[in-house]
C-alpha cells in the first residue's frame, strides 16, 4: 500500500507543478501537502484507518488543481478522479469507495454528515490546514484580492473562525493554540 501512497503523492505533486494548475505549486506546498502532514500526524488519534486517510488527503483537492473550472464541484469532481487514479491500482472497491466519502464530505462550506472517522479526519485536517498556512492566506488577500491591511486581516480572521467553527471537538482541541494565537495577532484593540 505505501508504493500505491508514494506513487499518489507524486501524482498529485505533479499535478501541481503544471502550468494548467491555476493556484500553482503554492497548492501543494502550503494546502495539499499539509492537510497530508496533518491527515497522518493524527489519524490515531481519529482511530482512523491511515490507508484511507493517507489517500484521501492527497486527493481531497486533485480536481481544483487539475482545472480551475473544478473548484466549485471539486469534492464531487474529485471524487470520480480518485475512483479512476485508485482504481488503476486495483484497491479493494471498498477502500475506493472510502476514500471518495472522505473527498465528498471534507469541504467545509458543503455540510455533509459525517459518518466515519477518516471523513471527520480529512475534513478537519483540510481546516487545521488553514492555522499552518496563515502567511498563504495573507498573499490571497494582499497580492490576489488587493484588499487593504485592515480589510485583508478581518478576511483572514474570518476564514480562520468559519474553518475553527466547521471542526470536530477533537479538531478544536488540537487547533485550538494556534486559533487563539491568530486572533490575538489578528484583532485590531
Amino acid at each position: 500500500m505505501e508504493k500505491i501512497i508514494n506513487e499518489i503523492y507524486n501524482e498529485v505533486k505533479r499535478r501541481c507543478m503544471l502550468p494548467s494548475n491555476a493556484y500553482g505549486i503554492g497548492a501543494w506546498d502550503h494546502h495539499i501537502e499539509l492537510v497530508y502532514k496533518i491527515a497522518i500526524d493524527i489519524c490515531d488519534e481519529y482511530r482512523a484507518d491511515y490507508e484511507i486517510v493517507a489517500l484521501a488527503a492527497l486527493l481531497h483537492d486533485i480536481a481544483s488543481v487539475t482545472n480551475k473550472d473544478f473548484t466549485e464541484n471539486h469534492h464531487i469532481i474529485g471524487a470520480n478522479i480518485a475512483d479512476e487514479l485508485l482504481k488503476q491500482f486495483e484497491l479493494d472497491s471498498n477502500k475506493i469507495e472510502l476514500v471518495k466519502k472522505c473527498i465528498l464530505n471534507h469541504r467545509g462550506s458543503v455540510l455533509k454528515n459525517k459518518t466515519t472517522p477518516e471523513e471527520i479526519c480529512i475534513a478537519d485536517s483540510d481546516a487545521m490546514a488553514h492555522f499552518y498556512s496563515i502567511p498563504s492566506l495573507f498573499r490571497m488577500v494582499y497580492v490576489e484580492k488587493g484588499l487593504s491591511i485592515d480589510e485583508g486581516a478581518n478576511f483572514v480572521l474570518e476564514k480562520l473562525m468559519r474553518s475553527y467553527n466547521k471542526l470536530s471537538n477533537k479538531g478544536k482541541q488540537i487547533i485550538e493554540p494556534q486559533y487563539e494565537a491568530a486572533k490575538i495577532l489578528l484583532l485590531k484593540k
